[in-house]
This record gives C-alpha cells, sequence and structure tokens, in this order.
C-alpha cells in the first residue's frame, strides 16, 4: 500500500511540475512575442515620424501630397499598433509627437522654427526613451 501511495505522490507532482512548466514556458512566449511586437511598432513609428520631421521641414503638407501623406500613412498605422500594444504614457507621447509633427512647418533658416524643429527632436527622443522603459519592462 505504502508503494501505491508514493507513486501517486511522486506521479501527482511530476504532474504539477509539467503543468507549471507549461505556464511558465507559454507566458515566457507570450512577453517575448509582446516585447517584439512593441519593438516592431516603435522602429516603424520613429522611422516614419522622423521621415515626415524631414520632409516638413523643406516642405508644407499641401506642396506634394502624395509624399506626406505617405509617410503620415505610415506613421498613423505604426501609432495604432502602439495603442494597442503600449500603455498610456507611451501613446500619450505618440499623441503628442504626432500633432508636434503635424504642426511642423518648413525652417527657411528662421531662427524660431529651428527652435521649434529642436523641440520636436526632443519629444521624439523622450518617446523612444520611454518607449525602451516600456519594452524593458515587458
Amino acid at each position: 500500500m505504502e508503494n501505491i501511495l508514493s507513486v501517486a505522490i511522486g506521479a501527482a507532482i511530476g504532474v504539477i511540475g509539467v503543468a507549471f512548466g507549461s505556464w511558465f514556458t507559454a507566458r515566457r512566449q507570450d512577453r517575448m512575442w509582446l516585447r517584439e511586437q512593441k519593438l516592431k511598432a516603435g522602429v516603424a513609428f520613429n522611422t516614419a515620424v522622423t521621415q515626415l520631421i524631414d520632409y516638413l521641414r523643406e516642405n508644407q503638407p499641401s506642396d506634394d501630397g502624395a509624399g506626406a501623406n505617405e509617410l503620415a500613412g505610415r506613421m498613423q498605422e505604426a501609432r495604432s499598433a502602439l495603442y494597442l500594444l503600449c500603455v498610456d504614457d507611451t501613446t500619450d507621447l505618440a499623441e503628442a509627437l504626432t500633432r508636434r509633427v503635424w504642426s511642423s512647418r518648413p525652417s527657411e533658416g528662421r531662427d524660431d522654427r529651428r527652435a521649434e524643429h529642436k523641440e520636436t527632436l526632443a519629444l521624439l527622443r523622450r518617446f523612444t526613451l520611454q518607449l525602451r522603459q516600456e519594452i524593458a519592462r515587458t
């Protein structure tokens, strides 16, 4: 009788171990997937924002709708992914950065517009830092 009880306890411990191991592995894979998706969305957003900033430094959005519209579309698509994946602090910065980029005007060598451009780049750096921290916590 003692042998059967020992085997049953050993088997129960083994089953619990397998269940816990499976749960832990699935959770780790989910976190890795989420981290990868946040990274992809962040890279796409940063790339589109940077390209749009550079474009708008030289042109008004109405100058050539095709270029600005394509970049804006890519930015919006990446921002939508960020909204689905990231916490409010990150999405708030993405929203502020989007508004800031759309208010950009060609610099034309003017000091005030150069200052606006520097502020936009500073906001981009804040967003990137916030996203890095969020990805590290994931």
